[in-house]
């Protein structure tokens, strides 16, 4: 089973959130060149989004990838493949070309289950222009279950590669991912399945390790866990933890040495106990990232108080 595994590290992409995609070139270049030494199968560069529809009016590369800044960036491609994220509504087709003409191998769609028949659109086009693909949904953790029985019925008929169980919140355990893992087997037995996790209550590592003994074979990690809020599953430690002779550790080790050490001093990622806070409660974590932009960012007893006070818009969410 681990032979058959996929390690999707998306340290750009979510990491991004982090730190507004204020990523140098030198960093991006010696991350793939780490990653393909680490025999990491992807890296998500960033999202596919376009500018000119999130009228964004600063440059950001990684946010808005064009392909001959990446063939410039990535002049040979190595071991590792490259993927790009796109959002509903915020990708422009006339931006993607046929993926012989392009450095990515893969695409993947975000979307929240309402809009799966919309995400489920891109995938065919992405699809037809040659590319992997794999649809995420969202927020699985308050998603109802009549609702994710409709957007699977349409799933099953779609040309999509992967699907992806995706721990928004942080909020889920290893019982609630196998739960997940059994359902999506179970209602979509033609696809592969991808797990992407959240750190807020020190779970990701263990909740991508129950996904993949139980049949999960994309796996999404970031290097030092960089993501958004409490970060994500690590990938240092799946490279390290998953039995597959093509993995090595220490290239991965090698970036973090050179890199992020002195990232990890300028930006603010991982187990942080607001974020904690707002994965036991099942929110999103924006209040918990806007409350460590404040003044008051060390107040832990009076960010609980707010969240869980009955006017609080946040109420504590039932598991």
């Amino acid at each position: 089973m681990e032979k058959s595994t996929n390690i999707i590290d998306c340290t750009i992409r979510d990491g991004g959130l982090v730190n507004n995609w204020d990523f140098s070139v030198e960093f991006v270049q010696d991350l793939y060149e780490g990653l393909s030494a680490a025999g990491v199968e992807y890296m998500e560069i960033g999202y596919k989004n376009s500018a000119r529809l999130l009228n964004a009016t600063e440059p950001n590369p990684w946010r808005f990838l064009d392909d001959h800044f990446l063939k410039e960036i990535i002049p040979e491609k190595k071991f590792t493949k490259l993927s790009a994220l796109v959002d509903i509504g915020r990708v422009d087709p006339n931006d993607v070309l046929p993926r012989e003409e392009s450095v990515l191998d893969m695409i993947r769609v975000a979307c929240y289950i309402r809009e799966v028949d919309k995400g489920l659109e891109l995938v065919q086009m992405f699809h037809d222009l040659g590319y992997e693909t794999s649809l995420n949904i969202m927020a699985l953790s308050s998603v109802p279950e009549h609702q994710l029985i409709e957007a699977f019925d349409m799933v099953k008929k779609s040309p999509v590669d992967v699907v992806y169980i995706v721990d928004s919140f942080g909020s889920l355990d290893p019982k609630d991912i196998e739960h997940q893992v059994n359902k999506f087997k179970d209602m979509l037995p033609n696809k592969q399945l991808g797990i992407h996790t959240h750190n807020n209550m020190q779970l990701a590592f263990a909740n991508t390790l129950t996904a993949m003994r139980n049949g999960v074979t994309f796996l999404d990690s970031s290097v030092y866990g960089m993501g958004r809020a409490a970060g994500n599953c690590n990938t240092e430690l799946l490279v390290s933890y998953i039995q597959k002779a093509s993995y090595e550790m220490k290239p991965v080790l090698g970036v973090i040495e050179k890199h992020m050490l002195e990232m990890r001093e300028k930006w603010e990622w991982g187990y942080i106990i607001p974020y904690m806070i707002s994965g036991v409660l099942n929110e999103h974590p924006r209040v918990a990232m806007a409350y460590r932009a404040s003044d008051e960012r060390d107040n832990f007893v009076d960010f609980y108080e707010k969240v869980t006070s009955p006017e609080s818009t946040i109420a504590p969410a039932s598991k």
